[in-house]
């Protein structure tokens, strides 16, 4: 395992990051998420992510308990605030400083810790002036709850304004946590230079786009039964497949790409991403214990220049690159609150 610096801080974390979005709690049950942080320790990674908001708590839980009896400080643990939590009232949703607090303590709670290394701020908060959300955060980072602060998916703009306010109040916003992949590269004109430029490192999820640049999907196919796309949890996964089969199709033409590298698939998309010298870490899921170990083989692989050349030929025109959709994903109002 290789390890990165996050943002321009001393802190260094596995450059393949373990996250429970959508499996702890929901997807997988609890002993076989259990087993898959365990794998991942096995397999060298010391960096955690997860957020209030998987499974309501549910999420944070197991991995409490997966990590349980694993020393603390051989790990780095990153958690969320923003989406509705609990019975989901008015308070229950957001960046104003009561929701911080108290979610902050919940978290701490359920992954039985006193402090997280990371705490995160899940979206932008459009309802809550940014120095209340910034003053809060400070005095969570001061309380020795934790010891960064970073951002998801927040424009560039933001990052900008955010980072400001960090600056006047000493705290160490370090990072952002965008959705990044092959096909997806919208944070590349904008946000990623001015993360640069102010110091915070991206922390990426969805490195192989929720499966989909594995390969295991094969144009005019079926999903497979077990797959994410034929669950639930697929987040629309299902529908981009059954509407894009030229994407599908074009992905399968990277396997030549893998082959030469004499590595899988999923492997390469992981590897992609931690081309860009702005990514710290990628963020990997699994449901079995075997696909962390996999995973992992992605650490330290270079793909040489013209490899890189040759996957944005294949992609072509799949590949998302307009910086303004960095706004579709926050929302204007508060989501979800009664």
């Amino acid at each position: 395992m290789e390890f990165r610096y996050l943002g321009n801080s001393g802190l260094k974390i596995s450059e393949i990051t373990y996250g429970n979005w959508l499996t702890h709690g929901d997807q997988i049950d609890d002993k076989v998420a259990i087993d898959c942080v365990h794998a991942a320790l096995d397999a060298g990674i010391t960096t955690f992510d997860t957020a209030d908001v998987y499974a309501n708590g549910k999420a944070e839980t197991v991995l409490g308990e997966a990590l349980a009896g694993t020393r603390r400080h051989s790990l780095e643990i990153f958690t969320k605030v923003y989406w509705p939590t609990g019975p989901k009232g008015p308070n229950d949703v957001g960046l104003s400083r009561k929701h911080i607090m108290e979610s902050i303590d919940a978290s701490l709670g359920r992954l039985r810790t006193d402090y997280v290394d990371l705490y995160q701020a899940h979206r932008f908060d459009y309802e809550t002036p940014l120095e209340e959300t910034m003053l809060a955060f400070a005095d969570v980072v001061r309380a020795g709850k934790a010891l960064y602060i970073g951002v998801s998916e927040w424009t560039a703009e933001q990052i900008e304004a955010g980072s400001r306010l960090a600056r006047e109040l000493h705290i160490p916003l370090v990072s952002n946590q965008p959705h990044y992949n092959m096909l997806w590269r919208v944070i590349e004109p904008r946000v990623v230079p001015v993360s640069r430029t102010l110091g915070l490192s991206q922390i990426v999820w969805s490195p192989m786009e929720q499966g989909l640049l594995t390969g295991k999907y094969l144009p005019g196919k079926p999903v497979p039964p077990n797959s994410r796309a034929a669950s639930k949890v697929g987040a629309g996964l299902d529908n981009l497949i059954e509407h894009d089969q030229k994407t599908v199709e074009r992905v399968q033409g990277l396997r030549p790409i893998a082959d030469e590298l004499g590595i899988t698939m999923a492997q390469l998309a992981i590897a992609w991403v931690l081309q860009n010298d702005n990514v710290a870490a990628a963020l990997v899921g699994a449901s079995r214990p075997e696909q962390v170990t996999s995973n992992v083989g992605a650490s330290g692989v270079k793909i040489p220049p013209e490899l890189m050349s040759r996957i944005d030929e294949v992609l072509g025109d799949s590949v998302q690159r307009d910086p303004e959709l960095t706004v579709t994903t926050n929302p204007r109002t508060r989501p979800g609150s009664n």
